[in-house]
């Protein structure tokens, strides 16, 4: 079961966080992964540690935020075959309410969490259309349906990339291009240790246990709980799936009081 053999899969931020855990699962089941990354160096290393555990994988310097470069790496990849699933992974954070996100911190949230993925979707959906279907899945967050305090860039742009999930999978319905997200609560990534580090460098287990708290089931996801998720989602066994928003929480959502 979920087997993604024969798949080609293009994956952005794969190289590090839930996105290199998606990476990794996708590959172990059998798809050739095409990892988009920011830093070339951090992608060429995943690729590489994949290969040697018996995947396929190839890396891509690419910025999401630039169509033209996005559009490059796409072309080069589809020359070799049929894309067969997108994920939308590549994202930024932002601490700051509404009053303390400068211009310049919300246009570079907007610019990669929302612009990055529409560029991906401009660019690949024309493509799964001219071979038949594909599936996206895109990567959002509980904070786009919860009232998260300071996560007010942060939450407008995991909005709107449930809203552009809504609309690929009714558009999309007719060329058999399924399109899911999953929201995410808090999940321990390197991210969250250099968050820690940097903040409260006195009181990193203490804040780490009180934001694993955070959650009604008492600890915070992994990469590759979210990875699991994922790759039921992309395939086959899902095939039935489309236009939905999958929270992997701990409860938040539904539980918390």
């Amino acid at each position: 079961m979920f087997s993604l053999k024969n798949k080609t899969t293009l994956i952005t931020g794969g190289a590090s966080g839930i996105g290199l855990a998606i990476s990794e699962t996708f590959a172990q089941a059998g798809a050739t992964v095409h990892i988009l990354e920011l830093n070339l160096a951090a992608a060429e290393a995943a690729a590489a540690n994949i290969r040697a555990a018996g995947g396929q994988a190839k890396a891509y310097g690419v910025d999401v935020s630039v169509q033209a470069a996005v559009q490059s790496a796409v072309e080069q990849i589809a020359a070799a075959g049929p894309i067969h699933i997108l994920v939308n992974n590549a994202g930024i954070a932002h601490i700051g309410n509404a009053e303390t996100t400068s211009e310049t911190d919300f246009d570079r949230v907007f610019s990669v969490n929302v612009k990055g993925v529409y560029n991906c979707l401009h660019a690949v959906l024309p493509l799964m259309k001219a071979n038949g279907g594909g599936v996206v899945l895109n990567m959002a967050s509980i904070a786009a349906t919860l009232g998260l305090n300071d996560r007010f860039a942060y939450s407008m742009s995991k909005g709107a990339v449930l809203s552009m999930t809504l609309s690929v999978a009714k558009d999309y319905l007719p060329h058999n291009i399924r399109c899911n997200c999953i929201s995410p609560a808090r999940v321990h990534t390197p991210f969250v240790d250099g968050f820690l580090a940097k903040n409260y460098p006195d009181q990193q287990a203490e804040m780490f246990a009180k934001l694993s708290a955070a959650q009604p089931i008492g600890r915070m996801g992994t990469p590759a709980e979210v990875a699991a998720l994922a790759l039921y989602l992309c395939s086959e066994e899902a095939g039935f799936l489309t236009g939905c928003d999958y929270p992997i929480d701990g409860g938040v959502v539904r539980l918390s009081t």
